[in-house]
């Protein structure tokens, strides 16, 4: 079961077991973590799921689609080279991630 490890701007990690198939987003949203908040569902319309993955990481996801690209611009947050919406981002088997939820979504 993957394990995902949501900081807070002010340190705090909150570390939730994920179900394989399910995105950052949705782990997120359904255990309560503080700053992710998914207002379009997943739809990828919204860009307040935005978080930073930890940069050695990054390798487990392929890049960002078009789209996901374009909706980067719109975060509240500064975007930066690991940022990435966590609805794109699919949990697998035996790998853990670790993402840093920025200081504002929107």
């Amino acid at each position: 079961m993957p394990k995902v490890f949501y900081t807070q701007p002010d340190g705090e990690v909150k570390v939730i077991d994920g179900a394989v198939g399910d995105s950052v987003m949705s782990t997120a949203v359904r255990n309560g973590v503080r700053g992710i908040v998914g207002q379009c569902g997943g739809t990828m319309s919204c860009a307040t799921c935005h978080v930073y993955v930890d940069r050695a990481e990054l390798g487990f996801f392929p890049d960002p689609s078009d789209d996901e690209d374009d909706m980067l611009e719109c975060t509240a947050a500064d975007r930066a080279d690991n940022s990435r919406l966590s609805c794109q981002l699919e949990l697998a088997d035996g790998v853990d991630l670790h993402v840093t939820v920025p200081d504002e979504q929107v």
